[in-house]
């Protein structure tokens, strides 16, 4: 069973797209978990040896920036970063860097447009699934959704009214989950990493969730947009009953097209199968 304060996730129905949507804190979102040490010595890694890959402000997410900057300076967690990210000889990329290593989850902020559309504007994103910031900056919400099979389609409308009906003070939490081969948390494109295969073997499967946060800035009216990434073995999935077989039946009527997009087309019935088969 989810929590109240938890998103559904792991649904018994066939494979749809769905917001299921919840309220929630930014502060909280943001907050330290068990992992912090491990994943906040990572985030530092990548931001230090290569920051334009990671990290990114457009002109016109400049101000969007100085305000999330701002609010997070108030944030109890983030004390000991705050006098950091108030240097005034630090460049405002610079403080999105401190920013970027002093928070566990990733932020995509988007600036909204005359038209009611939003677009990405800056972000610090370390452990992306399979896709690059660089790539998405400039691009409305829609047009960063666009490669994702019928997406657009099942939920544009919905999710341009939720972004459009965010008011400042308020939050929403949901989340999804795909499957990958390691548990890195680092899955930028560029990294090549070895995808799920027919021959993929019941340790190498990984069920990986992302929870995400949607919230507005009050003065710029930008929306920060977080991600929390966190894995769960296969094998873990597999003794928990009720979430093992909602899985398996999301992985059993997913569309063909999804399951090229997720990289499952030659593992989704072996993966299926070890979580509705009660043998190793």
């Amino acid at each position: 069973m989810n929590s109240p304060r938890e998103p559904q996730l792991f649904v018994d129905e066939d494979f749809r797209f769905r917001l299921g949507t919840i309220p929630g804190e930014p502060e909280e979102f943001f907050a330290r978990s068990d992992e912090s040490t491990t994943a906040l010595a990572e985030r530092k890694r990548w931001l230090t040896t290569d920051p334009t890959r990671y990290a990114a402000i457009l002109p016109e997410g400049i101000e969007i920036v100085e305000e999330f900057l701002e609010l997070v300076c108030h944030w109890k967690e983030l004390a000991e970063a705050s006098a950091e990210l108030q240097r005034p000889e630090l460049s405002l990329f610079e403080k999105l860097l401190v920013l970027g290593s002093s928070v566990e989850p990733d932020f995509v902020l988007l600036v909204p447009r005359s038209d009611g559309q939003f677009t990405v504007a800056a972000g610090c994103v370390c452990f992306p699934s399979s896709w690059r910031l660089t790539d998405k900056l400039g691009q409305t919400v829609s047009e960063v959704h666009e490669p994702v099979p019928n997406l657009n389609v099942a939920l544009g409308q919905q999710i341009d009214r939720l972004l459009q009906n965010l008011r400042p003070g308020k939050c929403v939490i949901r989340a999804n989950w795909s499957v990958c081969r390691q548990p890195e948390l680092n899955q930028h494109l560029d990294r090549n990493l070895p995808g799920m295969t027919n021959s993929v073997t019941l340790d190498q499967a990984w069920l990986r969730r992302e929870d995400q946060s949607l919230f507005v800035l009050p003065e710029t009216r930008g929306i920060v947009f977080g991600i929390r990434v966190t894995h769960l073995p296969w094998q873990v999935l597999r003794s928990m009953p009720e979430k093992a077989r909602n899985v398996a039946r999301t992985l059993q009527t997913m569309p063909p097209e999804m399951l090229d997009y997720k990289r499952l087309t030659m593992a989704w019935e072996q993966l299926a199968g070890w979580l509705t088969d009660s043998d190793p």
